[in-house]
């Protein structure tokens, strides 16, 4: 038995842009079902939001995102969390962290630190936090 851990954003009428950004950045399957394809209509203005959805790479990526809808409390908040992505190569993470910085506000360069050979921080133009980082063996 196995579990999968997959990061779930949510957002106030943003979810569709972002999830296309991010298959722009990582490539994969883009699904999205708007609260009108499920029936679930509450406020005619968000009928065409994103009740559910995903983009799904074949590199590993995976990342779930909806609207909440505008009866329900939404806060984009400060440090909710933090999206990790991790790479094999200096290579494979710079081009992901290129495409990620567009219109991003940058925490921490994308430079070498002591636990790995790239490190870097940055708040995407959705406001969400990630971590971005080339593996490295822990010896700690």
């Amino acid at each position: 038995m196995s579990v999968k851990s997959v990061t779930h954003l949510n957002f106030r009428g943003d979810a569709r842009a972002a999830l296309d950004l991010y298959q722009s950045v990582f490539g994969g399957d883009l699904a999205v079902v708007t609260y009108q394809d499920a029936g679930s209509v509450q406020d005619p203005a968000e009928a065409d939001q994103v009740m559910w959805g995903q983009v799904v790479a074949d590199n590993g990526f995976h990342v779930m995102a909806y609207d909440v809808p505008s009866g329900l409390p939404w806060d984009r908040g400060e440090n909710a969390f933090f999206v990790s992505l991790r790479g094999d190569t200096t290579e494979e993470v710079t081009a992901y962290w290129e495409k990620l910085s567009v219109g991003a506000t940058v925490v921490q360069p994308l430079a070498p630190a002591q636990w790995a050979p790239l490190y870097g921080m940055l708040r995407d133009r959705f406001g969400v936090l990630w971590v971005v980082d080339v593996v490295s063996e822990y010896s700690g």
